[in-house]
């Protein structure tokens, strides 16, 4: 997640269980990050055994999903809340009530009761668009679709949610911890992604289907290694690292390498941070290139400077995953708080302030540098080289394998040591750099309903039931026996003598009493 981190460690290979403080030593960000996510991976992992990849509480499963035609309207879907898990994560479509304001004639009964259900255009994290054809809705009348649910996590920090920041802390002070939030979509997919060339398949035949489509989807075939290696103008640096050291940066970082564009190889773009992708500014106002922001950063290492490329986004376009232009800093207004880009943001985007439109700055000037030139950027973003080692900055280099097809949003994450010199990246024992997927976006998806018509919706979703059931009653000779038992064993409480003579008893006390 683009969050100022000092590295991520947690790694679920290693089977660790627990992360145990020891007393008298500094506390890191890693270490109680790491408990969260062996917490969370514990907890979906058992959610995953027993529910299966997807599936719903019986009584309480949402997604149910309707279409509804536009005969005077644009077509949508009705998206009923409850609750489903999806790979063990739990994604809930209920809605929120409205809150009440103060009007002096408030009473329980003016509370209005939340909708019981979302619209495909309304919901939550889907941000889809009427004016743009590609987000529409398929016509089930021409061919059937299938209605998915498309399920990742991404950070929210306090740029998203202002709520976040504690104010009493002072503008001055950055703000605290971030969030990770579950974003659930429900879109369409055509048959014919599917591979299915009937035009009324079976549920089975469908749920098939899908379940090798999500397969390919879901398992990424990019591939990155990273390594540090002494460049050739390091005798020309100020001393201010160890002669030999190959990461010839002055502070600990993390690099983080993330997809632009995505695609093919000679299609794809990526982009790469020193901070994580952590640099953000909030905007407050957007005029033309002009940009007003609310800040403009805590020290000269978290500000902006002409020549940096940066992210005009919002939380519906960070949502939606897709790859906006890189706009480059041209002009900076310090008393004014405001920076001019080099072209105006798109349309649409950052317009409309309950989306907290955002700045999010990147840390590459140009492509890496290749006999004396550094290749063009395309889009504000580099081109994907795939087979040789790409130098970032400071001898931090990377390196894409061959074959590989690139998502929007995958990343991987380089922490960068000046203790070592060096970068973390595992590595064989002849020290060569592993090639390792990415360490996210995980995509995790589910079928809900196979779209025929109005009121014609094929659910395919899954539901289990409680596994806590009543005690069986046991047959009347065990009950008999029971109470039987139970008898004998009150009797025996009530007669200190336990069923023996009382000549007999009185002879063991008075034995007892000699001793």
């Amino acid at each position: 997640m683009h969050a100022d981190l000092s590295r991520s460690t947690f790694r679920p290979e290693r089977h660790y269980s627990a992360v145990v403080a020891q007393q008298g030593r500094v506390q890191l960000d890693a270490d109680l990050n790491e408990q969260t996510a062996i917490q969370l991976h514990q907890a979906r992992t058992l959610a995953a055994d027993l529910i299966g990849p997807h599936g719903g509480p019986r009584d309480a499963a949402g997604f149910r999903i309707e279409y509804v035609g536009g005969k005077h309207e644009i077509d949508t879907l009705l998206i009923h809340g409850g609750r489903y898990y999806v790979d063990g994560i739990l994604c809930d479509a209920g809605r929120p009530a409205a809150g009440v304001p103060v009007t002096g004639e408030e009473s329980e009964d003016s509370a209005p009761e939340p909708p019981a259900t979302w619209t495909y255009w309304d919901q939550p994290d889907g941000f889809r668009d009427p004016e743009k054809p590609g987000d529409r809705l398929p016509s089930p009348a021409q061919a059937p679709f299938v209605a998915y649910l498309n399920v990742w996590e991404r950070s929210v920090s306090a740029a998203e949610d202002p709520e976040l920041r504690e104010v009493a802390l002072g503008a001055a002070m950055p703000d605290t911890a971030a969030r990770v939030k579950v974003v659930w979509q429900v879109l369409p997919l055509s048959l014919a992604a599917l591979e299915i060339e009937e035009t009324d398949p079976s549920r089975e035949v469908v749920r098939a289907a899908f379940t090798r489509w999500a397969q390919r989807r879901s398992a990424p075939s990019a591939r990155l290694a990273a390594r540090s290696e002494r460049p050739d103008h390091a005798d020309e640096d100020p001393c201010l690292v160890k002669p030999d050291a190959r990461y010839r940066g002055p502070e600990n970082q993390l690099y983080r390498v993330e997809v632009h564009a995505g695609g093919e190889a000679e299609d794809a773009t990526f982009k790469w941070s020193r901070e994580n992708g952590s640099v953000v500014f909030p905007v407050d106002e957007l005029d033309g290139t002009w940009v007003q922001l609310a800040s403009l950063g805590h020290d000269g290492k978290l500000d902006l400077d002409v020549g940096d490329h940066v992210e005009f986004t919002d939380t519906a376009y960070a949502s939606r995953l897709e790859p906006l232009p890189l706009l480059r800093v041209e002009e900076l207004d310090l008393p004014g708080r405001r920076v001019r880009l080099s072209a105006e943001p798109g349309p649409g985007v950052g317009r409309l302030a309950h989306l907290n439109p955002y700045l999010r700055r990147w840390d590459h000037r140009g492509g890496p540098r290749r006999k004396g030139r550094s290749t063009a950027l395309r889009g504000g973003a580099i081109p994907v080289t795939e087979g040789e080692w790409l130098p970032l900055e400071d001898g931090v280099e990377v390196y894409f394998a061959k074959g590989g097809a690139y998502r929007t949003g995958d990343h991987w994450t380089v922490p960068a040591r000046t203790a070592t010199g060096s970068v973390e990246w595992p590595v064989d024992q002849a020290r060569r750099p592993l090639l390792r997927g990415p360490a996210g976006i995980a995509r995790h998806f589910a079928p809900l309903a196979l779209i025929k018509g109005e009121g014609s919706a094929v659910d395919l979703r899954l539901a289990f039931g409680p596994l806590a059931s009543s005690v069986p009653a046991a047959d009347e000779a065990a009950l008999a026996a029971e109470e039987q038992a139970r008898r004998e064993e009150q009797a025996a409480e009530a007669d200190p003598s336990r069923g023996r003579s009382q000549t007999t008893a009185e002879a063991e006390a008075a034995a007892e009493g000699d001793n």
